[in-house]
């Protein structure tokens, strides 16, 4: 296991205690709550236009994470490719393969469900993001294995791409630690609403 550098420990445990709380406050919520929360993500209408054959990525939801699908399946019925991400056998790498509904799907780490090999792998040009909690300015706090800080290095040393967070706005805190290394994210859906970020003018 690696450890964490002395110089990064206050963050990262800045970013744990945040986590804990913002996932106990998403735990909290009911069943009812979550499904509306996930009709209202699908009827967003502050997603930018989404061209025919551009590949989304999206997740299947696992823990109490906001349900994505009805919104995947809105954009694939507008002509958008969805994708679903796998993590590596190294458990640290992460890649994205083709998926359409309806298509098989095997247990993987983690406890997700991710299309199998043969499905193929593409590069998303719009991720759909998980997150344990998020700031105003756009920075986001994973579940601390940073798989999609990896996968994003990758993706975006070749160009840019659309990062779009999904959460309950219960989720929101009032600032995160960043890191140098952290990509924010364009733009948080929440079931009560997007938010664009604003950056502060001190940065």
């Amino acid at each position: 296991m690696t450890e964490t550098p002395p110089s990064l420990a206050p963050f990262a445990a800045a970013k744990a205690d945040l986590r804990r709380a913002a996932l106990a406050r998403r735990d909290g919520l009911d069943p009812e709550a979550r499904r509306l929360g996930a009709e209202a993500l699908a009827r967003s209408d502050a997603l930018p236009p989404i061209a025919p054959g551009t590949v989304v990525a999206g997740y299947f939801p696992i823990r109490s994470e906001i349900d994505p699908r009805p919104l995947m399946r809105r954009l694939a019925t507008a002509g958008a490719r969805l994708a679903l991400p796998v993590v590596g056998e190294d458990r640290v790498t992460m890649v994205f393969r083709d998926w359409r509904e309806g298509d098989a799907l095997e247990p993987a780490s983690f406890g997700l469900s991710v299309p199998p090999a043969r499905a193929g792998e593409v590069e998303p040009d719009v991720l759909l993001m998980p997150l344990a909690a998020f700031d105003g300015a756009g920075h986001r706090i994973g579940y601390g294995k940073g798989h999609y800080d990896r996968a994003l290095d990758r993706l975006e040393s070749r160009r840019p791409r659309l990062k779009i967070g999904l959460a309950f706005a219960c989720q929101r805190v009032d600032g995160v630690p960043a890191e140098a290394h952290d990509r924010r994210l364009d733009l948080i859906l929440t079931e009560t609403g997007a938010i664009t970020p604003r950056i502060p003018s001190s940065e």
